[in-house]
């Protein structure tokens, strides 16, 4: 007997933001209307960042509650990551979704996270998004996944000869390939 699943089983997240050093915006995404407008989301930014920007969250993530919503957090340089639940969800779905963004991002990004970086690879760090939260639920949080995932999707558009890709690149690459035609 199969049990019908419950979206309200699944733990869903309200938000990710990713700001610089500032509590300027680099990469927001919501998914809740909780926050109806842009200033309400600016609002919210600017709140958890003075709320934390003085927490030393570099090597491990920290957990708050803040405004009936569980945050957690961590920094990597001038960048500062946080991933916002409600107040009955689980801390460690929260966390992992946080461990799977920065370790993704730290990949991507080789090492290199900071401001510039990020918003010269905007593009990619939406992607990275995407393919960890779809509509709130938690798609997932294993950052060699996602990154492997977000770098198809970037060949893919950029089409960047094999002869310019790593060789994890071209593997990816070419199991893409062979999956669609496998598929069709």
């Amino acid at each position: 007997m199969e049990i019908p699943a419950r979206r309200d089983a699944c733990p869903t997240i309200k938000n990710v933001l990713l700001l610089d050093s500032s509590g300027r915006r680099v990469a927001v995404k919501y998914y809740t209307d909780e926050w109806p407008t842009n200033a309400a989301k600016l609002a919210f930014e600017r709140s958890v960042f003075l709320k934390t920007h003085k927490i030393n969250a570099r090597s491990e993530a920290e957990i708050m509650m803040f405004e009936n919503n569980i945050v957690v957090y961590k920094f990597i340089q001038d960048l500062h990551f946080f991933v916002t639940g409600g107040d009955e969800e689980n801390e460690l779905a929260l966390a992992a979704v946080l461990q799977g963004l920065t370790d993704a991002v730290t990949l991507l990004l080789r090492g290199n996270v900071d401001r510039r970086e990020a918003l010269e690879n905007l593009n990619m760090m939406f992607l990275c998004l995407d393919e960890i939260i779809d509509a709130g639920m938690i798609l997932e949080t294993d950052g060699n996944m996602i990154a492997g995932k977000v770098a198809i999707h970037n060949l893919q558009d950029v089409g960047a000869p094999l002869s310019e890709q790593t060789i994890s690149q071209a593997l990816a690459t070419a199991r893409e390939h062979l999956t669609r035609s496998l598929l069709k």
